[in-house]
């Protein structure tokens, strides 16, 4: 069993990034007195009180079991309440299982504990089921199958049937206590508009759900709804000023020691804060989007440390949520206000450059060049103007994957890498 707080605390202090900062291996290590992290997607944060256990989250469905006995393997007290820190798959799909496990053991169901903004988050994912089943599949599809993702519902669900709605909501803070553990649950927004993060002040401990990943923030998800950059630094501070001497996320490792801490949280806080007033001070001169992202960037120093590199979500597609937030949908080309569609514009272009074969030859010697950006751009020109061309399909397919591989977000990869799924079936449909 790794021990967490010293692999931590080498990697920050070192600046030298090691695997694994993120394990899912449904291990269990207790990494305080009575307080354990299951290392799993996500990972579940188990105190032990006077009356049974508090848990906060329950991983997703494919994992949820396997938390449940992990921790069942740690202590055999009930489970008396479990937190949501908010209503994401990989956070509340597992539980279920940790309502069978009470029935199996003829005790009362957990108390769950949410966000008021969390139901309504469970109802927009049965309205939009098919559209993240959709998203799931680009953004985690292309990862081997024992990575162990597996955070949708199954089947034609994305969240299971049988997912625990809290019994209790609060809206700005909630005050627990629980076998005489203080827990104080505060609301935040930043990945998601339902976030809690909870602070247990007698042991100085804070579980912070999604609000330190261990990668760039996840503030900028393309196929999500609207995050909250400046929020979330604004709650990195709030969490700091408590002071806490351990910090439990619910990906990558633990963090022991007030000052590394303190340390950490600020260098998250001020790489969200300098890209969300460098967004802003453009706006407010009149540049249009492509403008701004193409040259708002977080600097490398802060991109290169073992928390913050961008290997989920990206600093360009946040700048494109502080855009959306604040700037409509509109990216300031008045063509794209009304534009036509997308196929009537690539068969024009494709007609004067002298057909769509042309377009996608052009796309190669571009990528050759070492212009992926640009290369997919005409690439898509020819494949919407001759969509059933195996030859272009072909191209695209190889042209995706060589940007798929140039890439370091896990989003990125995702979409490229269905592009490239995409175009192989329609190139070669045997």
């Amino acid at each position: 069993m790794a021990d967490l707080l010293a692999l931590s605390s080498r990697i920050i202090d070192s600046g030298v990034p090691e695997d694994p900062q993120n394990r899912v291996t449904q291990e269990l290590s207790e990494v305080a007195d009575g307080i354990a992290v299951v290392e799993s997607f996500s990972h579940v944060i188990a105190l032990r009180t006077e009356d049974g256990l508090v848990a906060f989250d329950t991983s997703g469905v494919a994992t949820g079991r396997a938390v449940v006995e992990s921790l069942r393997g740690w202590s055999r007290e009930p489970i008396s309440h479990v937190v949501y820190t908010h209503g994401h798959a990989d956070h509340v799909g597992g539980s279920g299982a940790f309502v069978a496990d009470a029935e199996a053991h003829g005790r009362p169901r957990p108390t769950f504990v949410g966000h008021e903004n969390v139901p309504p988050r469970l109802d927009r994912y049965e309205l939009t089921n098919g559209w993240n089943l959709h998203i799931n599949r680009r953004q985690f599809g292309w990862l081997p199958a024992d990575r162990g993702l597996g955070i949708g519902g199954g089947g034609d669900r994305f969240l299971p049937a049988d997912v625990a709605r809290p019994d209790v909501t609060y809206r700005d803070e909630l005050a627990l206590a629980v076998g005489g553990t203080r827990i104080r649950l505060v609301h935040a927004r930043g990945e998601t508009d339902d976030h809690t993060w909870a602070w247990i002040p007698e042991r100085r401990v804070a579980c912070v759900g999604d609000l330190f990943i261990w990668n760039f923030p996840n503030a900028g998800n393309p196929q999500k709804v609207q995050r909250y950059p400046e929020d979330w630094a604004r709650a990195l501070r709030d969490i700091a000023a408590h002071e806490p001497e351990l910090l439990l996320p619910a990906h990558g490792l633990p963090v022991a020691g007030r000052e590394r801490i303190a340390r950490v949280l600020d260098e998250v806080a001020t790489a969200l804060e300098r890209l969300v007033a460098d967004v802003l001070t453009m706006m407010n001169e009149g540049a249009t989007l492509d403008e701004i992202l193409h040259t708002v960037r977080v600097s490398e120093g802060l991109l290169s440390l073992p928390y913050l590199r961008p290997l989920y979500d990206e600093p360009e597609f946040v700048v494109r949520n502080v855009w959306r937030r604040y700037g409509g949908w509109w990216d300031g080309n008045p063509a794209n206000l009304k534009p036509a569609p997308e196929a009537v514009l690539a068969a024009e272009l494709a007609a004067l450059a002298g057909g769509a074969d042309r377009l996608a030859t052009r796309a190669v010697e571009v990528a050759d060049a070492g212009d992926l950006r640009l290369a997919c751009h005409l690439v898509e020109l020819a494949a919407a103007a001759a969509p059933d061309d195996p030859g272009i399909h072909a191209t695209r397919a190889d042209l995706y994957e060589r940007r798929r591989h140039a890439e370091t977000s896990l989003m990125t990869k995702g979409i490229f890498a269905a592009a490239v799924r995409e175009s192989r079936a329609k190139a070669d449909p045997g």
